[in-house]
């Protein structure tokens, strides 16, 4: 089966922190290998009195694993603010009432009828791996049962959402007491899949059903590609996942990309430094930030 593997952990990752913890880890952490010459891309965006630094991420990692290197951390050491794509709370009771708040809805067909029948049993083994019931993702709308096995897959993985690159710099900024903002609120991020039409919402629940075995060899792909900065990998990863459904296309990028550049547009007009740290495949391909940004006649270099 086609996959948006990619970009669906790209965002829910990030969602996952704080909506829907999951059970420890059961497996071992990816085996994909730590830097080997190249580095994660990072680009510049200036003008006379200001420079914005855009660093493409990855949201979740394996523990212990490497990424930083002189030129990221002397990005970082001189910027003055981090901006990411949402600030979570950090409240797991607020961000899950959130979730219930949009997610729950009255008079939904049970979960596996949702999608064709050949896919049933693999759900289900999916949903037996995880720490929620199919009675409870019954009463959820599909793209927030399919948010809850973003989990198990996460877990499968052996992969503590909480564990990425995003954490690690907002720890950094935390330290030195520089302001952190996010470009979207955890409630804009959310309707992106609320305002989903039941058709993208199914299309989305079949792209997170998945063997362990084949997650597992995705995730190291498009480790990989990051850790290397690997733009072409990188977005032929998105673009081949993403091209089997405009709609979700259109919802979890385009749209999102373009606010983002105006944002950044608007940005440089006050001094300064800012450390910018998005999912890398809003960085890179068609539809991209640095697109946008060269609509408006922004120009972007590549440093690393």
């Amino acid at each position: 089966m086609t996959k948006l593997f990619a970009p669906i952990i790209a965002l829910s990752a990030l969602l996952l922190q704080s909506c829907a913890p999951i059970a420890q880890t059961q497996g071992p952490a990816s085996t994909a290998s730590t830097m080997i010459g190249d580095a994660p891309a990072l680009w510049r965006v200036a003008d006379e009195d200001t420079t914005i630094w855009l660093f493409g991420t990855i949201h979740v990692l394996p523990v212990g694993f490497e990424w930083r290197n002189a030129r990221i951390d002397a990005a970082v050491a001189a910027s003055d603010e981090l901006i990411i794509e949402t600030v979570l709370s950090g409240e797991t009771s607020e961000s899950a009432m959130l979730l219930m708040r949009l997610g729950v809805a009255p008079n939904l067909p049970p979960v596996a009828e949702r999608i064709p029948a050949e896919h049933r049993e693999q759900l289900a083994a999916m949903i037996a791996r995880g720490p929620f019931p199919e009675t409870f993702l019954n009463g959820l709308e599909t793209w927030a049962a399919s948010l809850m096995l973003v989990g198990v897959t996460l877990n499968d993985l052996g992969l503590d959402p909480s564990n990425g690159v995003e954490d690690q710099l907002q720890l950094a900024f935390q330290l030195a007491d520089k302001p952190i903002s996010g470009f979207e609120t955890p409630a804009q991020q959310l309707g992106y899949f609320d305002d989903l039409p039941e058709d993208a919402q199914r299309q989305f629940l079949l792209t997170v059903i998945d063997t362990p075995a084949d997650i597992r060899a995705e995730f190291d792909g498009m480790l990989e590609a990051w850790v290397h900065g690997d733009e072409a990998a990188i977005a032929a990863t998105f673009d081949d996942e993403l091209q089997i459904s405009e709609i979700l296309r259109e919802a979890l990028l385009t749209r999102r990309n373009a606010d983002w550049a105006r944002q950044i547009a608007a940005r440089l007009d006050r001094p300064g430094t800012a450390f910018i740290a998005v999912g890398a495949g809003h960085l890179v391909g068609r539809d991209s930030v640095q697109q946008f940004l060269a609509e408006a006649g922004i120009e972007t270099q590549r440093i690393q």
